[in-house]
């Protein structure tokens, strides 16, 4: 069976000022494994897919991706199914708008380093399964915050700490750590979901009420919450 990506409407405005593409996480079972709309990592990212639309007041076009197989290996990633997706967006909308990219895991290191796309022009990573090295080769002042709960044993804090230092020498980064916060989001998921949303809204609309956001837009890079 040919295994292909997804890439479903979750709010698909007349008139959007601007695009957010939602990309879930998961680790791969065996090799070429289907991802399943049901998978906990997908459903874990819908009800943030709607805090984001609903932020956008009918101003942002927000989709989900399902990746065409489950995990990250040599021959096929997720940072392919995102290149894809976003394309596939350009085509839905009529052309490429400013996009913000929002990923959990190893959507979070699909957003990051998808990042250098000519449209995005902003991403958050909450809880990202990364390197110190994942950063795109070259960036355009695409703004990037990474969130990351202090108690997650699945997803390293300290690489992802590296990482953001490693992107504010390319391009502004911010890091921010959640208390207490584990991997799956679920301990003080508000304030994952919030920092998706508002994100989204203050890169590409100009607007967010999240005193947090404001602090990161003052010139902080490094925040708890």
């Amino acid at each position: 069976m040919k295994l292909e990506p997804k890439l479903i409407e979750v709010e698909t405005p007349a008139d959007p000022r601007g695009a957010v593409l939602i990309l879930h996480g998961g680790a791969s079972r065996r090799e070429n494994v289907m991802v399943s709309p049901t998978q906990l990592s997908v459903v874990r990212m819908i009800p943030i897919a709607r805090k984001v639309a609903r932020a956008g007041k009918g101003e942002l076009a927000v989709f989900r991706l399902l990746n065409s197989r489950r995990g990250w290996d040599t021959s096929h990633t997720p940072v392919s199914d995102a290149q894809w997706a976003l394309n596939q967006m350009a085509e839905r909308l009529g052309e490429p708008l400013p996009t913000c990219l929002v990923g959990h895991s190893l959507g979070g290191r699909a957003a990051i380093l998808t990042s250098d796309r000519s449209e995005v022009r902003s991403a958050v990573a909450l809880a990202p399964w990364v390197y110190p090295h994942d950063h795109p080769p070259a960036m355009d002042g695409q703004r990037i915050v990474i969130v990351h709960g202090t108690k997650d044993r699945i997803a390293s804090p300290t690489r992802a700490f590296e990482l953001a230092k490693r992107l504010s020498q390319l391009t502004p980064t911010a890091f921010v750590a959640v208390r207490d916060g584990k991997h799956a989001m679920l301990a003080r998921h508000g304030v994952f979901s919030n920092f998706a949303a508002h994100w989204a809204t203050a890169t590409l609309l100009g607007r967010s009420r999240l005193d947090a956001i404001g602090r990161i837009e003052a010139g902080e890079t490094v925040i708890d919450v």
